[in-house]
C-alpha cells in the first residue's frame, strides 16, 4: 500500500486539489450530518458579512475540506525535500528561527485551517520538531500515518502522558513542538472557553507547558493559493501569558484572528463544540455550546 502511494503522490498538486473540490461536494451531498454540521457552525461563527458572503465562504469550505482530505497523498509521501518547495513563501519565519536559536523551545500552533500539514513539515527542514497526534483505533492506518508523517527532523507524540512527556522534553532541549490547538481534548485535559462566541471545550496543555518551560508561542497557518499552486504560509507571535484560562481565551482569540481571513479554509465541520465524556458541562448547559 506505501508503494502504491508513494506512486500516486507523483501526480500534480493541481489535480488533487481538482479531485478534492469534487470529493467535498460529494461528501457534502452524502451525508447530512457532516453537512448540517458545517452549515451550523459557520453560520454561527459570525465570519460572513451578508448572506451572499455566508453563501461564497459555505461553497468554498466544501470544496477546501474535500481538498484537505485528499492533499495528504502527496505531501505524505513524495521526496521531504519536494514536498517543502510546496511553499512560496513564508512570513514571519525569521522570528520563529530568532527564537529557536535563542534555545527558548518553540511551540507552533496549527488550527484546522488551509493545510496544517505542511507548516510541520516546512518547519522540520529547518530543525527539529515533535508533533501531536491522536492515533487511530486500527494499527495499519497508524502506520500510514507514521510514515506519512514522521520523516526528516519530524517526530510524533501520541496524544497521551508519554506523548506529552516527549513534547516537554523536546521543548527543554530547545527543539519545536507542533500542536493542533482547536483539537478537542478529553476530559480534564480542557476548560470551556469562548470560540466564536460559544463555549468550546480547549486544552490546557499549552498554558501548562508554557509555565514550565516559558518557549516561544507562535499560530502557524498555511493557505492553499489557487489553482494547486502550492502554498502561503504565516506565523504570528501569541503575545502575553498563555497559561491558566485568560492565556486559553488568548489562544482562541488569536486563532480566529487567523480564521478571519481565510474563512473558507477553515474546516468547519469539524465537531468543535462537541461535549467530551465525563467532561464538566459547558456554562449554560450543552444548549449553550451547541
Amino acid at each position: 500500500m506505501l508503494s502504491a502511494l508513494r506512486a500516486l503522490a507523483r501526480l500534480p498538486l493541481r489535480w488533487y486539489h481538482a479531485l478534492g473540490g469534487w470529493l467535498g461536494w460529494l461528501v457534502y451531498w452524502t451525508s447530512r450530518r457532516y453537512a448540517a454540521r458545517l452549515r451550523q457552525n459557520l453560520r454561527a461563527s459570525g465570519v460572513w458579512q451578508d448572506e451572499a458572503d455566508y453563501r461564497r465562504i459555505l461553497r468554498g469550505a466544501i470544496v477546501e475540506a474535500g481538498r484537505q482530505g485528499i492533499e495528504i497523498i502527496p505531501l505524505w509521501f513524495r521526496p521531504h525535500a519536494q514536498v517543502v518547495q510546496l511553499v512560496k513563501s513564508c512570513r514571519g519565519e525569521h522570528e520563529v528561527l530568532e527564537a529557536y536559536r535563542a534555545g527558548r523551545g518553540v511551540i507552533l500552533l496549527t488550527p484546522h485551517l488551509g493545510c496544517f500539514e505542511i507548516s510541520a513539515i516546512y518547519a522540520a527542514a529547518r530543525f527539529p520538531i515533535t508533533v501531536l497526534y491522536r492515533p487511530p483505533h486500527m494499527t495499519w492506518v497508524n502506520h500510514i500515518i507514521v510514515a506519512g508523517r514522521g520523516r526528516g527532523r519530524e517526530k510524533l507524540a501520541p496524544a497521551s502522558v508519554k506523548g506529552v512527556r516527549l513534547l516537554y522534553k523536546a521543548l527543554k532541549h530547545g527543539e519545536a513542538i507542533g500542536v493542533l490547538p482547536d483539537q478537542v481534548p478529553g476530559a480534564g485535559d480542557g476548560v470551556w472557553v469562548d470560540f466564536f462566541g460559544r463555549p468550546a471545550y480547549t486544552m490546557t496543555l499549552i498554558g501548562r507547558l508554557c509555565e514550565a518551560l516559558q518557549p516561544a508561542v507562535f499560530i502557524a497557518t498555511a493557505r492553499r493559493l489557487p489553482h494547486g499552486s502550492g502554498y502561503e504560509i504565516e506565523v504570528d507571535r501569541v503575545s502575553g501569558d498563555v497559561s491558566g484560562e485568560a492565556g486559553t481565551r488568548r489562544i482562541n482569540a488569536a486563532i480566529e484572528t487567523a480564521v478571519r481571513k481565510w474563512p473558507e479554509q477553515y474546516l468547519w465541520s469539524y465537531n468543535r463544540y462537541k461535549h467530551p465524556a465525563g467532561a464538566p458541562l459547558p456554562p449554560g448547559g450543552l444548549a449553550a455550546a451547541r
